[in-house]
């Protein structure tokens, strides 16, 4: 589709020159695929060309498909033009469109969505405190980054995922405190709790042991002002570089989180490198940047010694337009670190993208106006907004949270209960597999089709949904596609001779219409995936895969591979090329590509 829009463009902008467009290539950014099923399979919308011709948008629409029809008709790719509604519309030639997507796709599976020069990404998404579990609410931010970073690679891109550890703050400095002057016993009776497998659904797992102490802690601390004392002290330590403290610290953290990388292993999570953020303290490059913040033209100093930014001329109000690097004891803020990690972290790629949650907006612009200030160049960011109960915010602190642990047990349950009530011819072992692989499919795909800046209020019956708007939905047809490659070899048909032959005939021409609208899906994989990259909206790429899965649900329905004990190798290469699509689309995603369910 992108080859037929430049041959199109090519011939629109003669006409649109010729009919007073003074920048032709402003208007063609427009042409893109329609929303509406009346338009054609790509549309240009004349609006913005009335004001400039003086003309009605229909009147202007009509003028430029007279003008362009013959020529495009007569060229490989087009087979119609027409106007309706202010929109000039162009129809593909869906035997051409055939021709140039089914094989390409089948040949070099291993380069779908390939469409564009790589680049070099360092992606940092994730990044929570570990002090405890992974909840419900910390888990957008996972799973919204890696989906990033593995549309990125089926993009080609070479993608670093990185995990920011905060190894010396106060959230760590509660823990390590309360491993030091807490017990079990005195635990449960703070949180009220006698038996500790009561409270813990998985007490095996130390996310799930520890966290109790931080919940402990907390609770003590508004009681007892020496466990504020005590904490203040170990943070202060490990802010001068202390290597006992830091030590301690990654002690009471570790196993924490080796728990939270297990779970997000579960749904398909991992991570490159892991960066402390001590490192920057340690190395003296935190100290480095405070003296040369202090040299800016934004410096000023507080009465009690902190060093900080105006930000007001930056374009910064209220109460917010002192950002402060440096505490009057000299020692580091975290934000300042930050800044140093920055610097690192543009030495290690060209391009950075973070993943942050809405209320890192203000200090994402003051570590932004600094590292200006400091002549560093600003990374991406992709900001998303709230996970929320149905009763308000989740907490790690208060203890209100959804585990993702029981979350995704829930689902595997859950889907494992309706594959043994549809599917008595598997083993139980088979059985676990896919309820397993559709119940974390299902709690991925539920978090990553709603748009980043829009909230999401969990429930239950909807993370857990399987009607159409869900990952087992694309799953299946991923399955049904594979259903047919193993039926041909189990009857013995050699599938790829099969294929290799519907290709070398090159006959596409009298194909259904449920074929020809998969092929048109089928040729606009990169374009969305392109689109969703760059929009940093991976929902696009989720309506997408399900409008692909949709086609070739329509098309499996109409078009049979096997008549009659004859193979149709012009079917079986279709189901082929959208077979491939669907997987690559599906890992893309996080989905479990099973080929059974």
């Amino acid at each position: 589709m992108r080859q037929l829009s430049e041959i199109i463009s090519a011939v629109l902008w003669d006409a649109l020159t010729e009919m007073g467009d003074e920048n032709p290539d402003g208007t063609l950014k427009n042409l893109a695929s329609p929303r509406h099923s009346h338009q054609g399979d790509l549309a240009l919308p004349c609006f913005a060309l009335a004001k400039i011709m003086g003309r009605a948008p229909n009147d202007i629409a009509a003028d430029l498909a007279e003008r362009v029809a013959s020529q495009l008709t007569s060229m490989d790719g087009c087979s119609e033009v027409g106007s309706e509604g202010g929109f000039c519309n162009f129809y593909v030639d869906v035997e051409w469109l055939a021709e140039q997507v089914v094989s390409q796709t089948i040949d070099k599976p291993e380069s779908v969505g390939h469409f564009r020069s790589p680049s070099s990404l360092l992606i940092e998404h994730t990044s929570a405190n570990p002090n405890g579990p992974f909840h419900v609410g910390r888990s957008r931010n996972a799973i919204l980054g890696d989906t990033i970073v593995r549309m990125h690679r089926l993009a080609g891109d070479n993608v670093r995922a990185e995990y920011y550890v905060d190894d010396m703050g106060k959230q760590v400095g509660i823990l390590a405190w309360a491993l030091d002057n807490l017990d079990e016993a005195k635990v449960s009776e703070i949180l009220g709790a006698e038996d500790m497998d009561e409270v813990l659904t998985h007490p095996e797992k130390q996310d799930h042991q520890r966290v109790r102490y931080y919940q402990a802690a907390n609770l003590l601390k508004a009681d007892d002002p020496a466990v504020e004392i005590g904490v203040t002290k170990l943070v202060q330590a490990s802010e001068e570089a202390d290597a006992d403290v830091l030590d301690k610290f990654e002690a009471a953290y570790q196993p924490v989180l080796d728990g939270m990388l297990e779970t997000l292993d579960r749904i398909g999570i991992t991570f490159d490198s892991f960066t402390k953020e001590s490192r920057f303290i340690v190395d003296g490059s935190v100290e480095v940047i405070m003296e040369k913040l202090g040299a800016s033209d934004l410096h000023g100093t507080a009465e009690n010694g902190a060093h900080y930014l105006e930000l007001e001329s930056r374009g910064v109000a209220g109460k917010s337009t002192k950002f402060f690097f440096r505490r009057g004891d000299g020692s580091s803020l975290y934000a300042t670190r930050d800044i140093a990690y920055h610097q690192w972290k543009w030495q290690e790629a060209e391009r950075l993208v973070n993943i942050l949650g809405e209320d890192h907006r203000l200090q994402s612009k003051q570590v932004g106006i600094a590292l200006d200030e400091l002549g560093i160049k600003n990374p991406e960011v992709v900001f998303y907004a709230f996970t929320k109960l149905p009763e308000g915010k989740m907490s790690t602190r208060r203890g209100n949270v959804v585990f993702m642990d029981d979350l995704l047990d829930e689902a595997a349950a859950r889907a494992t209960a309706i594959v043994t009530e549809m599917r008595d011819d598997l083993s139980a072992e088979q059985i676990s597999e896919i309820g397993e692989a559709v119940g974390v499919s299902a709690v991925r795909y539920n978090i990553i089709r709603v748009s980043p800046e829009k909230g999401i209020n969990f429930r239950w019956e909807e993370a857990l949904s399987f009607e159409s708007d869900s990952a087992p939905f694309i799953m299946y047809s991923h399955a049904r596609a594979c259903s047919i490659n193993r039926k041909l070899t189990t009857q013995g048909h050699d599938v790829g001779a099969l294929i290799d032959g519907a290709q070398q005939y090159g006959d596409w021409s009298n194909l259904s219409d449920s074929a020809g609208e998969l092929v048109k899906r089928i040729a606009t994989f990169g374009e969305e995936l392109n689109g969703a990259i760059d929009s940093h909206r991976p929902n696009l790429l989720c309506t997408y895969l399900l409008s692909l899965a949709t086609e070739y649900n329509r098309f499996y329905r109409d078009n049979h591979v096997l008549v009659e004990g004859e193979v149709n190798s012009r079917n079986l290469a279709l189901s082929e090329a959208a077979r491939i699509l669907l997987k690559a689309g599906c890992e893309s995603l996080g989905i479990v590509a099973i080929e059974q369910m």
